[in-house]
């Protein structure tokens, strides 16, 4: 095979595929700067505005104060300190699970914990839209992976039957290319009727949806049934790093066969000191406040449509046609960028929409003038 890099790079963008890093000069708000021009930053998954926040920002510089820029060691030989067991043990509590670990993102949460709990012999059953996270995860844990088509309930129930081995489900609560939800009460009766697990990744609906925000699986009553919630800190709570939420049997099990966990340093304690007030503010007044502002910004934005989450995509198809819109919408004062395959699906490209609690009325509805002029 040729290492004809400039090749490919040329078929990429023939093919406007190609995909380049932009710097971006950040400003209070949903406010950026991107080459000389101030735009409406549309595409962040920091879907409650805490990003921003003086009372998150303050949060992280008494961290620094405390314990100082970094945990110097892995969990395992140094590094796990008071802040980190602090946050995992409220993190449990507000999940209503026995337990919980922290990674430093949400993919090391995925690498990590798919792999700990099956492996060759065993079976992962995966949503097709599931993230590139939990694929590449079910692809090194050696396990055999059998991919269903998206939320297709008879076919997951198809491949239960002829599964073997531990039976590991997994699957987004929203995904987060369509912003809509799993058939998640669907889904747990099949894997009850067969005995396999489930793995439920609440990336995108923690913060957003149900009592506390405590996601999906809380919005419909089905916390309890759920043997693996994974999340992460880098979209509601304004921050970065990732979790797995579950029975202590489970999380004493990671801890000794995680090893995205074992073999990295911890996640900076301030972070994790952060990581308990933004938990705070999700979990409280302020958080139910942010998130009926958020309702009031989907409701503006999809009049006729019940808010099932906070993205919303705008299929356009070709994916120079939705570089074309982006770049369209940028001269109109907005940031949001194109995904495009291997992202989404050939043919399917698209504008990816996500307000936030941070925007004002103003700013929706200005993008909303600017949409129909697409």
């Amino acid at each position: 095979m040729s290492w004809d890099l400039a090749a490919i790079r040329e078929t990429r963008r023939s093919a406007g595929l190609w995909r380049e890093l932009r710097t971006l000069e950040t400003a209070p708000g949903m406010m950026v700067e991107w080459e000389g021009r101030r735009l409406i930053n549309f595409a962040s998954n920091d879907y409650l505005g805490l990003k921003s926040s003086p009372a998150l920002a303050a949060a992280l510089k008494e961290g620094v104060d405390l314990y100082g820029a970094g945990s110097g060691a892995s969990r395992l030989v140094s590094g796990s300190l008071s802040p980190h067991s602090d946050f995992e043990s409220a993190l449990a509590s507000f999940k209503h699970t026995e337990s919980a670990i922290t990674f430093t993102s949400g993919f090391a949460a995925a690498l990590g914990t798919l792999p700990a709990l099956v492996g060759g012999g065993d079976t992962i059953l995966l949503d097709k839209l599931s993230h590139a996270s939990l694929v590449d995860a079910a692809r090194l844990s050696g396990a055999t992976l059998r991919v269903f088509p998206h939320n297709h309930l008879g076919k997951l129930e198809k491949l239960l039957e002829t599964a073997s081995g531990r039976v590991l489900i997994v699957t987004e609560a929203i995904f987060s290319m369509d912003g809509d939800a799993c058939a998640l009460a669907e889904i747990i009766a099949l894997k009850e009727r067969f005995g396999a697990w489930l793995l439920l990744d609440e990336a995108h609906s923690v913060g957003v949806l149900g009592p506390q925000g405590r996601g999906l699986a809380a919005a419909l009553g089905l916390e309890s049934q759920i043997e693996i919630h994974m999340g992460t800190l880098s979209k509601s709570f304004g921050l970065s790093g990732g979790y797995i939420a579950a029975s202590r049997l489970v999380v004493e099990h990671l801890i000794n066969h995680a090893r995205s966990l074992i073999y990295s340093t911890a996640p900076p304690p301030c972070l994790a000191h952060a990581a308990l007030a933004a938990l705070n503010i999700i979990a409280g007044e302020e958080g139910e406040s942010r998130r009926q502002c958020l309702r009031q910004h989907v409701q503006q934005l999809m009049p006729d449509k019940p808010m099932v989450s906070a993205i919303l995509p705008k299929i356009i198809g070709d994916e120079k046609a939705a570089l074309e819109a982006s770049a369209r919408l940028r001269e109109l004062g907005f940031l949001i960028p194109a995904i495009r395959y291997p992202t989404v699906a050939k043919g399917s490209a698209r504008l990816r929409i996500t307000p936030t609690a941070g925007h004002s009325a103003e700013q929706v509805q200005r993008l909303i003038a600017a949409l129909q002029q697409l």
